[in-house]
């Protein structure tokens, strides 16, 4: 029996979306380190920009990452695997906090995280713009301070990821120049605050 075209057309397109998922299933899975340069954008509720700034990142699995915010202002975040340092040269100040305090359902996570993925956040396809298959990721924890992220691969690889917080602001990273498991020095997740430095605890 031949099933009409539309009925093969939804068959195929049911596939496609449960294959965006899989894809960012076999990312978070085989990605155990990546370094890209990234541009970040931040909207307001109203969809007006706020906030724009270049740099790059690196993260090796589990819970370790490096992002070097360079312009226009120099800022840095870095994971040892078991603190999170956030330097701010300007200020000389650094805010020093648990791995574990931060990370829990966390956009971080979905990058860096050593749980399993469908543990922490629901899945689910989205329609495809922009060139790109998109897959949402939205946290099982309700304080998370997100609402949602969503990110863009285009094949395998990631290209972007869209995030709404509690405060109805969308951050937006697109990444470019990615590299899928280089092997990374490990001195990249040490920090150590520089000398009269203001060093904040928050617990």
């Amino acid at each position: 029996m031949r099933l009409p075209v539309i009925f093969l057309l939804a068959i195929f397109a049911i596939t496609a979306r449960a294959d965006e998922v899989q894809t960012f299933k076999n990312f978070f899975q085989d990605t155990t380190a990546m370094r890209a340069k990234f541009h970040q954008t931040v909207l307001d509720n109203l969809g007006r920009k706020v906030q724009e700034v270049n740099g790059t990142m690196q993260l090796q699995r589990p819970g370790k990452f490096r992002w070097d915010y360079e312009k226009p202002y120099v800022q840095m975040i870095v994971s040892d695997g078991k603190q999170v340092w956030m330097h701010d040269p300007e200020l000389n100040q650094v805010t020093v906090r648990a791995l574990d305090k931060v990370i829990g359902s966390s956009p971080a996570a979905l990058l860096a995280g050593s749980k399993e993925i469908d543990k922490v956040f629901n899945l689910q396809s989205a329609n495809n713009k922009d060139g790109l298959s998109w897959v949402i990721a939205t946290p099982k924890e309700k304080d998370s301070g997100f609402e949602r992220v969503e990110l863009g691969f285009k094949g395998t690889m990631l290209q972007q990821m869209s995030m709404r917080d509690s405060f109805d602001q969308t951050t937006v990273i697109e990444f470019s120049a990615q590299e899928i498991n280089p092997k990374l020095d490990e001195k990249t997740f040490s920090f150590t605050p520089p000398a009269g430095a203001d060093v904040l605890k928050n617990d």
